[in-house]
């Protein structure tokens, strides 16, 4: 069966643009105050719990959830505003995004409701981190190949075995997991993964870092020996966590930080040329904000649609698959054209070590939230191709 693809032409209403112009001015007092340099690439091993606590403190964390849940029940597009802001402002948002961004959606919808008043006021104030555990050693991104054990036991779960680039888990205080609970069936090897809360920082966990080329250590290694869960901590259906997966992965693929991860070389570049570029520069940077342009408005219209009670997972994907595309390609354009950039640019230095910073950090782009192969098979079978 083939899904319509629809990219509805959205604009941004005027309560969009009064939070922006107070997002700003918020972000302006942190830059101001020394809570992060504007100019710096984010690194994304950073942890800012005091940042995290005053986003949370102006009500945008859980922006969209029920006020029983300590939410601001906003609009997706609200919501789309201040994530583009933080992004293009290199702030620190590493504690709180995950948890706002997809592990609080997924609370809300399986989650039992001791559970959710317990956990998802906290992901408001912005007091915790959440990771997510798909990925697993041997299977890349195929997350059907998955292996770490849930066995069942007297009131829950014994897990065992491991997760692989799992962002943020020696910082995380919950990880929302995928485990096996049974084997897959010839007709369906979907069959078998169930979706579980895990409490980190526990017997039974060890987080190892790994080490990148950028210098950070974002990325874990997290091995479960004999760690219990409790039979509340599961979330939906038992072997049937692939469905929710799915619909997990339009949050997750469609926001503005799907594209402007390494934006800040472009900006550095349109201050180095001035004013007054010459043709070639010109021609450049206008063909990439044309691009950065027309991505935006795909991914706005997916959270309009995320407004409207949908789930866009093939648009979602799309949009994630051009996005992280563009922005890996992104510092090499740049760098070309910086190559005739004045050596007098008084910001000459500073786009240099940009560059080398995003040249480093581009080759994760296309691989984390989900290869752009496994994105194009997602909208292959969207379009009935496959």
């Amino acid at each position: 069966m083939t899904a319509a693809l629809r990219f509805d032409p959205i604009r941004l209403p005027a309560e969009c643009e009064q939070l922006r112009k107070e997002v700003r001015a918020f972000l302006a007092e942190e830059i101001a105050a020394g809570t992060f340099d504007p100019n710096k690439p984010n690194r994304e091993d950073t942890d800012a719990p005091e940042f995290s606590r005053r986003v949370g403190a102006k009500g945008w964390l859980g922006m969209t959830w029920p006020k029983k849940y300590g939410g601001q029940e906003r609009s997706f597009l609200e919501r789309y505003v201040v994530t583009e802001e933080m992004r293009v402002a290199n702030a620190p948002t590493r504690r709180f995004f995950v948890a706002d961004r997809q592990s609080g959606p997924v609370l809300l919808k399986y989650a039992p409701e001791h559970i959710k008043m317990d956990i998802l006021p906290r992901i408001c104030r912005g007091e915790l981190c959440f990771a997510i555990g798909m990925s697993e050693p041997n299977s890349g991104s195929d997350l059907f190949a998955a292996k770490t054990r849930a066995t069942k036991t007297d009131g829950g779960y014994l897990i065992n075995g491991s997760k692989i680039w799992t962002s943020s888990a020696h910082i995380a205080d919950y990880m929302i997991a995928i485990f096996r609970t049974s084997l897959p069936t010839k007709e369906n090897r979907r069959h078998g993964l169930t979706q579980f809360l895990v409490k980190m920082k526990q017997p039974g966990i060890e987080v190892n870092p790994i080490g990148q080329i950028t210098g950070q250590s974002e990325f874990n290694e997290v091995v479960f020996t004999d760690y219990f869960v409790p039979d509340d901590h599961v979330l939906g259906e038992i072997d049937g966590a692939w469905k929710q997966a799915t619909s997990e992965l339009a949050y997750e693929r469609s926001g503005p930080e799907r594209f402007l991860e390494t934006y800040y070389v472009l900006t550095e570049l349109v201050r180095a040329v001035g004013d007054k570029p010459d043709t070639r520069s010109a021609e450049g940077i206008g063909r990439l904000v044309a691009q950065l342009h027309t991505m935006r408005r795909m991914s706005v219209s997916v959270a309009g649609m995320l407004q409207a009670g949908k789930e866009p997972v093939v648009e979602a994907s799309i949009v994630k698959d051009i996005g992280t595309v563009w922005e890996q390609q992104l510092p090499h354009r740049v760098r070309d054209l910086a190559a005739f950039v004045e050596e007098t640019a008084s910001n000459r230095e500073t786009l240099e070590k940009q560059l080398e910073f995003a040249l480093r950090t581009a080759p994760k782009l296309t691989i984390q939230g989900g290869t752009t192969e496994v994105l194009r098979g997602i909208i292959a079978r969207g379009l009935g191709l496959r």
